[in-house]
């Protein structure tokens, strides 16, 4: 009966990880998402694509709603740089996607600067 029931318990914990791990991943990776969305807009900047290498948007500069809204539309005119953004993979995508929503301004971390 002992056995049964560390079993049962084990391949609950076990499950509840596995599901758990596959919604982290497909949100992506924050630390990686702010290094990416810099390095768009470095790149932008070298090839002469804007100004400043510095990101046009702060992620604070929009509600965690608004994010989501851009990211499932798939509209990044407002980021200009189209060239750079088009040239980005999926996995990328989830990461700055990341990286903007958990800092966003109604977040409970908003970014304070650039």
């Amino acid at each position: 009966m002992t056995r049964k029931l560390i079993f049962t318990v084990t391949a609950v914990f076990f499950a509840l990880g596995t599901v758990a791990a596959s919604f982290a991943a497909e949100m992506g990776n924050e630390r990686k998402g702010k290094y990416t969305y810099k390095k768009v807009y470095k790149a932008c900047h070298e090839r002469g694509g804007v100004e400043s290498p510095r990101p046009a948007l702060n992620p604070s500069d929009k509600t965690q709603a608004q994010w989501d809204r851009m990211f499932e539309k798939k509209d990044f005119e407002d980021f200009g740089c189209q060239e750079e953004w088009s040239n980005l993979s999926e996995g990328d995508i989830n990461d700055i996607y990341a990286y903007l929503h958990a800092h966003a301004a109604d977040s409970p971390s908003p970014a304070k600067c650039q």
